[in-house]
């Protein structure tokens, strides 16, 4: 048994179950180290309070909009570059010509923040950060060019063991420092530390791999890298103008506790957004072999995946609106309580999100990266002008509003380009998801009338909801019990 066990989790065996084992262990990875930083992240926002806690999320989220342009697309290159098999010298010149490219491109971003961004602002309290803000972007960005390497390797498991490494040094230098200091810089401080400590050991596991990363650079690799990896790099920064720009147009338009209550309430849909991020990357390498090998198992793959993410995303949608009010409130504490109406429109971008991102896989598996800069321009400019026009007459409410109808609008444009390519169908696959679904809410709702306790609630919700995915044996659980048992006869599995 532990030897199953231990060939499940650590050996790529076949496609489908290395697939599994990396969605395994980028799950464990992500929610496990993110489940550990939202400890230290509620702890921080109750003792900062609003206005505190709204000031070291705008730095923050200034940062992650940086670290988008300096990844400029490197990182999904090298994943996918490995994914065709090229030999391990192309593999070499890749990673350290793109290693080169990345130096570069931080560089700029540091600038920006240290010298530009404290001009610019409009939250007085922010510009005392910035300088140790740019160091979190140089840990961050260095440790995910680490992590992209590691995925083409295809070996997520290391990856979620230094993912949880960096977010544990991140919970308990915070705790520490919020304890001995409880400021907004001390807590910023704590954040470079723990992310330096993961940058750190990142490169030191990955040793072996960055051997020839000074070496193996290639003048001839740059124009190829930069012109697959500009149209990937300008999606993913049109595409967070669709979530953490609100962030940074609230706080020009509003107040830093408007930040604040705003910033809470995403942070959660931030690590809902996770599950089919987590699935996308564990599936990318076998769509790029599938868009070129083999349609039909492209077709049955992405109807899987789909329904797969869909089965997620609409009972998590509809128990968040449910439950909205009582969760924030129980997470955050009371004076978060205006944050709910934003957090439960939120909630229902998860029906657009989750198969947004796998679709986009889909799109960049068949070299249409152009499409997936017009998909993210039409929701990031659009997000943008509906934020301007709403948040002044509806508050962070209209902000998430504008983020929803953005990604409606942008995300048809994507599914018709996906459909384009393959002509796959996901609704005849949803009848009963949809139908669990629909007989999980009035129970989650009774629940809450009853005034029982937001988190049993939301335990008893999804125990019901599975049990009625068993009852109505939704194919779903099949795919999940073939991957336990890859040897029973009974195996109809499209992922091969």
């Amino acid at each position: 048994m532990f030897k199953k066990l231990k060939a499940l989790l650590f050996t790529n065996q076949t496609t489908r179950q290395t697939v599994a084992k990396n969605t395994f262990w980028l799950t464990v990875s992500d929610f496990g180290g993110r489940l550990l930083r939202a400890a230290v992240i509620i702890y921080a926002a109750r003792v900062l309070g609003v206005i505190g806690w709204g000031t070291f999320s705008y730095a923050i989220t200034l940062a992650a909009f940086l670290t988008i342009f300096i990844d400029f697309g490197i990182s999904s290159i090298i994943t996918k570059e490995a994914s065709k098999h090229q030999g391990k010298k192309h593999l070499a010149e890749i990673i350290s010509t793109s290693f080169f490219l990345k130096l570069a491109l931080l560089s700029l971003g540091t600038y920006i923040v240290i010298f530009i961004a404290p001009h610019v602002t409009t939250i007085e309290e922010a510009k005392a950060i910035f300088p140790i803000v740019a160091l979190i972007m140089i840990f961050d960005a260095m440790r995910q060019f680490g992590f992209s390497v590691n995925r083409a390797l295809e070996k997520m498991e290391v990856e979620a063991g230094l993912f949880i490494l960096t977010n544990i040094c991140i919970v308990v230098v915070g705790f520490l420092f919020l304890y001995l200091h409880p400021t907004v810089k001390s807590f910023a401080v704590a954040y470079a530390i723990g992310t330096g400590i993961g940058m750190a050991a990142t490169f030191y596991a990955l040793r072996k791999n960055l051997e020839g990363i000074f070496s193996n650079f290639s003048f001839k690799l740059m124009r190829p890298i930069l012109s697959a990896a500009w149209p990937f790099a300008v999606s993913g920064l049109l595409g967070i103008l669709m979530i953490n720009t609100d962030i940074l147009i609230i706080g020009w338009l509003g107040t830093t506790e408007d930040v604040g209550l705003y910033s809470a309430a995403n942070r959660i849909i931030q690590v809902i957004y996770m599950f089919p991020g987590i699935l996308a990357l564990s599936v990318l390498p076998s769509l790029t072999r599938f868009a070129t090998e083999n349609p039909e198992k492209m077709k049955r793959a992405i109807e899987r995946i789909v329904t797969l993410a869909y089965s997620i995303a609409i009972p998590t949608a509809i128990g968040g609106v449910i439950l909205g009010r009582q969760f924030i409130t129980a997470t955050f504490g009371a004076s978060y309580a205006p944050g709910a109406l934003s957090f439960q429109i939120l909630m229902l971008t998860l029906l657009v999100d989750f198969p947004a991102v796998i679709l986009s896989n889909v799109v960049f598996a068949y070299n249409r990266q152009r499409n997936l800069v017009v998909n993210a321009a039409i929701g990031g400019f659009l997000n943008v002008a509906l934020d301007i026009l709403l948040i002044p007459r509806f508050g962070i409410a209209g902000s998430a509003v504008a983020t929803l109808i953005a990604q409606l609008v942008s995300n048809r444009y994507l599914w018709h380009i996906a459909r384009k390519n393959v002509n796959f169908e996901i609704l005849p696959h949803l009848k009963k998801i949809i139908g669990a679904t629909l007989l999980m809410a009035p129970a989650s709702w009774l629940f809450l009338i009853s005034g029982m306790n937001v988190f049993m609630n939301i335990g008893l919700s999804v125990a019901i909801y599975f049990l009625l995915l068993y009852r109505f044996k939704e194919p779903t659980l099949e795919e999940i019990r073939l991957v336990i048992h890859p040897e029973s006869p009974r195996e109809t599995s499209t992922i091969q």
